[in-house]
């Protein structure tokens, strides 16, 4: 669903792009409320000079300056929101949900869910059917994810046509003691994002369905030995298929 035709409203979420040195933009997100105001290195504007203007106008600051004004992308979002524990970054996400071919529908579990980002994508990807069930160890970072994606939700619901789908189960758990929790479970794919997913893969197994995809977010190759000697050691039933890197490289096009 695009997003709701007409002027930004109170409640919303909204991105402001600020030009910097060296053809450098600096992004600033703020949730828009009548007596808040928008602070920039650029100046300050209020938030009531914003609510009523329509996304993708220019709009001036206290010290004249120009800013461009939208809704903020979800991958934008999840850049800026608040976090306590590291993010799985956009263009690892995508790589993930591609690799393991989420549809809309399935029933995907993850651990843990760190500030929210990847529950935030896969909540999109299994869509209003689907179900996203999100295991965290420290209630810091739990409650963090469930607050960043109330708030993604309800400026949403605000901003668009149709409600952001209510899919997510964030539970504050050690997944290495819930496989009691996941034994009438049927898991479409697993994305494990945590120290030590060898601890998970035991627990996981005999709820993913046969065919289904593992993926797992990790930090470096030594861990990634790690895992595949445990898999080996253990004898568990996971093909490794794919290892691999996402690289992302930004250019800058500027006039001759």
């Amino acid at each position: 669903a695009g997003p709701r035709p007409g002027p930004f409203r109170a409640g919303e979420l909204a991105l402001a792009e600020v030009p910097r040195k060296n053809n450098w933009t600096l992004k600033v997100l703020c949730r828009l409320a009548a007596e808040a105001v928008l602070s920039s290195p650029s100046g300050l504007l209020p938030h009531r000079d914003i609510i009523g203007q329509l996304p993708g106008q220019m709009l001036r600051t206290s010290a004249g300056k120009r800013l461009l004004l939208r809704r903020p992308s979800l991958d934008e979002y999840v850049l800026l929101m608040p976090r306590g524990a590291t993010i799985a970054y956009p263009k690892d996400i995508s790589a993930l949900l591609m690799m393991m071919d989420i549809h809309p529908g399935d029933t995907v579990l993850e651990t843990g869910s760190g500030s929210g980002a990847m529950s935030l994508f896969l909540s999109r990807a299994v869509g209003p059917k689907g179900r996203v069930l999100s295991y965290e160890i420290r209630e810091d970072h739990h409650n963090l994810a469930k607050k960043n994606y109330r708030h993604w939700r309800s400026a949403w619901e605000i901003g668009h046509t149709d409600e952001w789908p209510d899919n997510v189960e964030f539970i504050l758990k050690d997944i290495s003691a819930a496989a009691a929790d996941l034994k009438p479970v049927t898991l479409d794919a697993v994305v494990l994002d945590m120290l030590d997913p060898q601890c998970a893969l035991p627990v996981v197994h005999p709820s993913l369905k046969q065919g289904g995809v593992c993926a797992v977010y990790l930090a470096n190759i030594t861990q990634v030995i790690d895992l595949l000697d445990r898999i080996r050691s253990c004898k568990l039933p996971f093909l490794c298929e794919r290892i691999i890197e996402v690289t992302h490289r930004s250019w800058s096009v500027l006039p001759a």
